[in-house]
């Protein structure tokens, strides 16, 4: 099952009080240290998917799919005594899916465990910035929970400009602590225990810890640059219980994969300011594991003013990946195999997206409503040359 996650929105029209303050009149410089609400955001998003490769029934099947997410994003700020900017964001995300193929886990009965299944993840984040010495520094902490699985989280970073004010570098660590719920097949529910959980408990840990490192740099008043670079490791129980795989002899097994996996991302940004209605936004990566997944990613957007308050975006990513050293299709596998999935998210493939967003931010504000700020619609078309194909459309509004 390909199972993407999306951030996305409802209206909730009745949270546009902004809060307010007195600036002293004897004094033109002085900064308020209250909190006071900077913006909000909510996003709203729909997604749906078919295909024919469903990981639940050994790489055939049904992949259809379908998502609705929302998120409230509310931020906070406030300035300290060493005139330092302090942001705090609440941020809450509910998806809800449906899908055919989990469906299928038990299909003797009207719906599996994840047939219809909601995943909430709200996050914190603090960041305090020192504009004076060019400094940032943060800490996050996250949730989420499914029906097979629930995971917490915590977050720390920092970045400093250069003197000039014209580079910055940053640095994020993350580390997520999650515990999936080994649902199995049907068929294979034998009560044996499964790797992963020799005590036969019914879940497994299955962590995450990486770095991200960047640098971005202003080259020209035209164009803008930035490096990045991630290391991430996982260690656990890193397949899904109930993604069957069948060997060539017809039998029917769990899929089995490696408990631990590191990753290594590498890209680039570029932005081009053509003019002040035309901007060019690109971005390369490069990826590899160990695995044997090697990939690359190429993107390019561009950003089309056609008023001071109304501008197009147009874009197109191309991505292609080489499978990984555990992949084979439906009764390829052999009992030779010490690691075996059918998951084609792990094949061989090329895929393309391709779409636009319009924004509207007029200085009235949307409808009149000075509160409401912005408002920007995405529409994506996807397609995967192992026959996977999605749409979705997302609508983001922000409340200053």
């Amino acid at each position: 099952m390909k199972k993407i996650c999306l951030t996305v929105v409802g209206l909730y029209m009745g949270l546009l009080t902004a809060f307010s303050q007195t600036t002293p009149k004897d004094s033109s410089a002085y900064k308020s240290r209250k909190l006071k609400l900077d913006e909000i955001n909510l996003v709203s998003s729909y997604y749906q998917q078919n295909g024919d490769h469903a990981a639940v029934t050994g790489g055939v099947g049904s992949q259809h799919l379908t998502n609705i997410s929302s998120s409230f994003d509310l931020r906070l700020v406030k300035r300290d005594r060493k005139d330092r900017k302090h942001s705090f964001i609440f941020d809450i995300g509910v998806d809800h899916f449906t899908s055919a193929s989990t469906d299928n886990v038990d299909p003797k009965t009207i719906s599996g465990p994840s047939r219809n299944d909601t995943r909430i993840y709200p996050s914190l984040n603090w960041t305090v910035e020192s504009e004076k010495k060019g400094k940032t520094f943060g800490l996050g902490a996250y949730y989420s929970h499914e029906c097979d699985y629930f995971a917490h989280g915590a977050s720390a970073n920092f970045a400093a400009k250069t003197k000039d004010r014209s580079g910055e570098f940053s640095i994020n660590a993350l580390v997520y602590l999650d515990n999936v719920k080994l649902i199995r097949p049907i068929e294979l529910r034998d009560g044996k225990p499964i790797p992963g959980d020799p005590n036969n408990t019914g879940y497994a840990p299955r962590n995450s810890f990486s770095t991200s490192l960047s640098y971005s740099q202003i080259i020209s008043q035209r164009l803008q640059v930035m490096f990045l670079m991630d290391l991430v490791y996982q260690k656990g129980y890193l397949g899904l219980p109930f993604q069957r795989v069948y060997w060539n002899d017809n039998s029917v097994h769990i899929e089995h994969l490696p408990d631990r996996r590191f990753k290594l991302p590498l890209g680039f940004r570029a932005n081009y300011f053509v003019g002040d209605k035309l901007v060019f936004r690109s971005f390369y990566r490069y990826y590899q594991d160990n695995w044997g997944l090697k990939a690359h990613t190429a993107e390019l957007e561009t950003a089309i003013k056609l008023s001071p308050f109304f501008s197009v975006t147009p874009f197109y990513r191309f991505y292609t990946q080489q499978a990984t050293d555990y992949f084979a299709p439906y009764q390829a596998h052999t009992a030779a195999d010490e690691y075996f999935t059918s998951n084609y998210d792990q094949s061989s493939f090329n895929s393309s997206m391709f779409g636009a967003g319009i924004r509207l931010s007029p200085p009235t504000g949307i409808l009149g409503n000075q509160h409401i700020n912005m408002i920007e619609v995405r529409y994506g078309h996807y397609t995967r040359s192992n026959d996977l194909n999605s749409n979705i459309i997302s609508m983001n509004l922000r409340f200053k």
